[in-house]
């Protein structure tokens, strides 16, 4: 019994510890985004965000903030509507997907901007890099789409694009089969899936190469991921070589197993089906312990986690029952409510904690005391 009482203590001791050294945060608003996908999606290492917000006629257009500047690049973009910047780099290069002014020949929807209730004539959508001012689209796999979801510092990047190949699994609209990519120096290199697994992405590279991501069966578009596919293996990539990074006890025909992102060493997070697949939570992946459960706040039953920096702090969404969102810090094993961590007297309530960059900063999506969606920029104080 003694020992029992003297773990407990020292653990509580150590959490409290834990919970002294996470930071404080002041938030700086970045402005309305309009619905989805508008949001602050990444921050660079010098503090540059990138993401989406709603221009007047409710387009969605890819954004760029840093600190009190903010930037449209979605002007003229590919031709088309709509156009996302899901990363940037600290030299300015951002990437996304950008509608063109093309109609897609098979009728598919496969960045999802009609299935989100955006102005879309059903053009095509296609992976691009923005730098010193032009947006240029990137080569798919010999289909009609494709979108870059990270990039690195060395100007590589990682998403997904179409094949010309006919998936007969996939739901209408979607035609075409799509695969796990990065690009690098301009061309194209496809990522092996596993055995039996049609469908693809990849969402996230490192500054050494490395790509995380999943493979799957091709599904009806998923606005949780903005992608048209049941992710069923949690994937990390080195070159050619693939690692399928377990799950949690779920098949991934829930809610889906899926890497997110990864830091520098190689750690990588995303979220994984429980046993049963009604329900998920975030995980931590390591080479030296493999995939670590990460659980959730208090209260709550599902995870997920979007962000992880160099000194190993992650950030993503925890959510009740009724799918109610609370942004997350996960920092020395403990698990934090962001909201706790902001002023009282904040003028937003923080809904989703997208990135962290290694200062700390975070961002995500916010509401003001209007219901309005905003971006937010957290900033780390004294710790």
């Amino acid at each position: 019994m003694k020992t029992i009482l003297t773990s407990i203590a020292a653990g509580s001791l150590l959490a409290a510890l834990a919970m002294a050294q996470a930071p404080s945060y002041s938030v700086a608003d970045l402005g309305p985004v309009g619905g989805t996908p508008g949001q602050a999606f990444y921050v660079a290492p010098n503090g540059l965000v990138a993401g989406a917000a709603a221009a007047q006629d409710g387009a969605m257009k890819a954004m760029l903030w840093y600190k009190k500047l903010k930037m449209d690049i979605g002007k003229p973009g590919l031709g088309g509507a709509n156009t996302v910047a899901f990363s940037v780099n600290g030299t300015g290069q951002a990437v996304g997907e950008a509608e063109t002014s093309a109609l897609d020949p098979k009728g598919e929807d496969f960045c999802g901007f009609k299935a989100l209730g955006l102005p879309s004539a059903g053009n095509s959508c296609l992976p691009f890099l923005w730098q010193n001012g032009a947006m240029t689209a990137m080569p798919t796999l010999g289909g009609n789409n494709g979108a870059v979801n990270q990039i690195n510092k060395n100007g590589e990047m990682a998403g997904l694009a179409e094949t010309a190949t006919p998936d007969p699994t996939c739901p209408a609209p979607q035609v075409l089969q799509f695969k796990p990519v990065m690009w690098a120096s301009g061309k194209i290199h496809e990522l092996v899936t596993l055995d039996g697994d049609r469908d693809g992405a990849a969402f996230a590279i490192n500054d050494n190469g490395q790509v995380a991501g999943a493979s799957g069966q091709c599904s009806a578009f998923n606005s949780s991921i903005l992608e048209n596919l049941q992710p069923l293996h949690a994937l990390l990539w080195q070159g050619d070589n693939v690692t399928d990074l377990g799950n949690l006890g779920g098949s991934g025909k829930g809610f889906g197993n899926l890497a997110l992102n990864l830091n520098n060493q190689g750690q990588v997070v995303g979220q994984s089906d429980l046993s049963g697949d009604a329900s998920f939570h975030a995980f931590l992946w390591t080479k030296q312990a493999g995939i670590e459960d990460l659980g959730t706040l208090t209260g709550d039953v599902n995870s997920v986690a979007l962000g992880i920096n160099d000194t190993g702090e992650i950030v993503g969404l925890s959510l009740d029952a009724n799918f109610g969102p609370h942004p997350y810090l996960w920092q020395n094993g403990v698990m934090t409510n962001l909201n706790s961590l902001i002023p009282a007297n904040s003028p937003l309530y923080l809904l989703l904690a997208c990135s962290i960059n290694s200062s700390g900063e975070i961002v995500g999506l916010a509401v003001n005391s209007s219901g309005e969606a905003h971006g937010y920029l957290a900033t780390p104080g004294s710790k």
